[in-house]
């Protein structure tokens, strides 16, 4: 059975994400899992990884379902040597599981999926004229949600709701806040899962879960 590598900036397995993207393969590949933070405690994380003024804030989630916030610039090399040693062990096709901006990533052979690269053009196809408003884990994301969706005409509005501490109050606030300035609301990180696309959709307003559109993608390559 063909392999994908699925590799997240938190700890594997993501018993959250994966389902969702096991659901579009059907059977037709086999995910095999790694973690940037795997191996790392929560202190240890929040000692080498945490952010630091300035720097790109991303969240994810620990093996006990915690929440970390983590620095990509700290990230980046651990991740960067994970995607190596799936390519050296014969995995073709690799998934970031993460929304985030990620300059010079890059594979040998392997073909390297970053939902950033496509998420933004597909959902811009979709909109057909339509507003776009955003939802996103942490109120600190939102310039750089903002600018990589910024080929939509006008100010993109944003709330944050967080899916691995957010209740379903903050996300029913957070569509509450969108509706009536957006008409598609996207749900802009990998850790969504189908009940935080419910609660967006409280509102009216149809919600999109990335990490749904990413599994329907890759099951037309397999």
């Amino acid at each position: 059975m063909k392999q994908i590598g699925l590799i997240t900036i938190g700890q594997a397995p993501r018993s959250d994400v994966a389902p969702i993207i096991e659901q579009y393969l059907k059977g037709q590949a086999e995910l095999v899992q790694a973690g940037v933070l795997d191996g790392f405690s929560a202190e240890q994380v929040r000692e080498f990884f945490g952010p630091q003024p300035g720097e790109y804030v991303l969240t994810t989630r620990m093996a006990d379902g915690s929440a970390a916030v983590i620095s990509r610039e700290r990230i980046v090399s651990v991740l960067q040597r994970k995607m190596d040693a799936m390519e050296a062990a014969g995995i073709t096709t690799i998934l970031l599981a993460c929304t985030g901006v990620f300059p010079g990533l890059h594979t040998a052979r392997a073909h390297l999926i970053e939902p950033d690269r496509i998420i933004p053009p597909v959902v811009h196809a979709m909109l057909g004229g339509r507003r776009l408003g955003l939802i996103g884990p942490l109120p600190e994301q939102e310039e750089s949600m903002r600018d990589k969706f910024a080929a939509s005409a006008g100010s993109i509005p944003f709330a944050a709701a967080s899916p691995y501490t957010g209740t379903e109050s903050d996300f029913r606030a957070a569509a509450e806040r969108l509706r009536g300035a957006a008409d598609v609301i996207v749900l802009d990180c990998m850790g969504y899962v189908e009940q935080h696309r419910q609660w967006a959709a409280s509102a009216g307003v149809p919600a999109v879960l990335s990490n749904a559109l990413m599994g329907k993608l890759i099951a037309e390559m397999v």
